[in-house]
């Protein structure tokens, strides 16, 4: 995509369209933040939304494990997970859609609520497949919220504020990283698994109660008031939906590695191919310069990254012999230098070395990734696993908070929504992909069962099997690079 630079008439029409957005105006611009004035509300009810996520994401996957061996469904493990994936998929095309067409309240509110119904339904569950309904519920919450904070942002702050409301939501991350698992636990132990789950959503009422104000009046309907109505994308609803069904059969597949698995893996595939060149912008698969690149290089980083760094725990465990919370803790501190990575990116001054930035995170990541199987050397101190994941943390710090920079700049108001979902389709699929991937040359090589929660039986014997992991995701990364040196558009 081709982005010219803005005529006056040009501007005219975007300040118009973007009342509450005008870097021009300190007294609308808020010059003394993301935290002055002007946006104070709204960004304190955003970002504790984020943190509430964060929380949820950390905690719930701590409680996960009892809740399956209480409701006898440890063999449906996986797809409580997967149910997750796939309805979030639907609901990030659903809800850039929906953001376009009457603002994103709309579909933060009920993304939010969904969340929260999910949420109670997993933690009243009696049987697993209610609990995987509620999952699945849970996830649609999840894909619409996301998408929308996207829209959020790109109505309700200017460009240069930006970069600082995003670095605030990987801040969000930091504490909920550490404290999540440990509260969880605590709360597991004493009062059972289900109030993890039950006790989260009365946390929604806070935040929804400081930003839904500032949202109606900061970025309520849709872009240009004064136009008409874009009705819904047909086409791209049905792509969502193909996505979705083509991610759930491959992660499916990926959980048996007989014959029998191909069946449903192409199946999976034949959905997806089409349904990724439908919804992704033009060239993508071809790292076409401008947004495209943007968005390629996001899979590529996200994918990259997430599907190593599922590993490292089991290698800690398995082949040095650490206990399962202290291979956990041994990442802790990837949430500190994630959070300053993103604010690295945030700085002023580094706005014209966005590109540089871009291939420096992907060097960092790519020798982080590559670094950590070095610990299967007896003689190599676990620690050095520690600090090498805090070297790509800050990488990725940097380039996801990046990406979603350049997502918003590059994008026409009218079409905010629509690319934010493609940013997080392909960071989500990316990751099912590359994790499948590397999971079934995990499992080939003799490394055990992908995702046994029962350590005691992963195979200890074949650490050649967590180096094809780590390499090949290594060499993705690296990619990454040449990818980041084309997200300047033309």
């Amino acid at each position: 995509m081709t982005v010219l630079e803005p005529s006056d008439a040009d501007v005219a029409v975007e300040v118009a369209s973007h009342a509450a957005v005008d870097p021009a105006d300190p007294g609308r611009d808020g010059q003394d933040g993301i935290l002055g004035r002007t946006h104070r509300a709204l960004s304190v009810g955003i970002i504790c939304v984020v943190l509430l996520i964060a929380f949820e994401a950390t905690a719930v996957g701590t409680a996960m494990p009892v809740a399956a061996r209480e409701l006898r469904g440890v063999s449906l493990y996986a797809f409580a997970f997967s149910a997750y994936f796939t309805t979030s998929l639907f609901a990030m095309v659903l809800s850039g859609q929906w953001a376009d067409r009457s603002g994103p309240l709309r579909p933060l509110v009920t993304g939010i609520t969904a969340f929260a119904i999910g949420l109670l339904l997993s933690g009243t569950a009696g049987a697993m497949w209610l609990f995987i309904a509620g999952r699945a519920v849970q996830g649609l919450g999840g894909g619409l919220v996301i998408v929308a904070l996207y829209v959020v942002v790109g109505r309700a702050y200017s460009e240069r504020l930006r970069p600082a409301i995003m670095a605030a939501f990987a801040a969000s991350w930091v504490i909920p990283s550490v404290v999540g698992p440990l509260a969880s636990g605590t709360v597991t132990e004493h009062l059972g698994w289900r109030w993890v789950f039950i006790g989260i959503p009365v946390l929604v009422v806070l935040p929804l109660a400081t930003a839904l104000p500032a949202i109606r009046q900061m970025a309520g309907g849709p872009a240009d008031p004064s136009g008409p109505v874009p009705a819904f994308d047909r086409r791209r609803i049905r792509l969502a939906l193909a996505i979705s069904f083509g991610a759930g059969l491959l992660q499916y597949a990926g959980q048996d590695l007989s014959w029998w698995s191909l069946l449903p893996g192409v199946a999976g595939a034949a959905l997806i191919v089409p349904a990724v060149l439908g919804l992704l912008p033009r060239g993508t698969y071809r790292a076409a310069h401008g947004l495209p690149s943007v968005v390629l290089l996001r899979g590529v980083a996200a994918g990259s990254f997430i599907a190593a760094e599922s590993f490292v725990p089991l290698m800690l465990v398995t082949q040095r012999g650490l206990s399962p919370t202290m291979a956990g803790l041994s990442l802790a501190v990837g949430g500190a230098t994630w959070a300053l990575g993103s604010y690295i990116q945030s700085r002023p001054r580094m706005e014209p070395h966005r590109e540089r930035l871009l291939m420096g995170g992907m060097v960092l990541v790519a020798a982080a990734v590559a670094a950590a199987p070095s610990v299967l050397i007896d003689s190599v101190p676990v620690w050095t696993l520690g600090v090498a994941w805090a070297v790509g943390c800050l990488g990725m710090g940097a380039v996801i908070a990046s990406t979603s920079v350049l997502l918003l700049k590059l994008s026409p108001p009218e079409e905010a929504g629509t690319n934010s979902a493609a940013l997080q389709i392909s960071d989500g699929l990316s990751n099912v992909l590359l994790l499948a991937a590397g999971g079934a040359a995990f499992a080939a090589l003799g490394g055990g069962a992908v995702g046994a929660h029962d350590l005691s039986t992963a195979n200890t014997s074949h650490p050649a099997a967590f180096a094809a992991v780590f390499l090949p995701m290594s060499a993705v990364a690296l990619a990454g690079v040449w990818v980041a040196t084309r997200v300047r558009a033309r």
